[in-house]
């Protein structure tokens, strides 16, 4: 099973694989959630969610449920 965007700690970083478009807003696939980005996850808000990432020099916010359906390759840590 590969790993997803929902399941990053603060501060790992990986590379998008897929994105299951019907579940994720179009707007998050202009901001840059597309396969071969890098993504970092750089805080988590209090209750587990939305999660702040900075994906390719971006730094949004999503909410860990639509974060669930962005698959990812975890990648280790310098």
């Amino acid at each position: 099973m590969q790993d997803t965007l929902a399941q990053l700690k603060r501060g790992e970083r990986g590379i998008i694989t897929d994105v299951s478009s019907i579940h994720i807003p179009l707007k998050l696939l202009e901001m840059g959630c597309l396969p071969g980005n890098f993504v970092e996850l750089v805080q988590v808000a209090p209750f587990q969610d939305p999660m702040y990432l900075n994906i390719n020099g971006s730094h949004l916010a999503i909410r860990k449920e639509t974060a669930s359906y962005i698959l990812i390759e975890k990648m280790a840590n310098e």
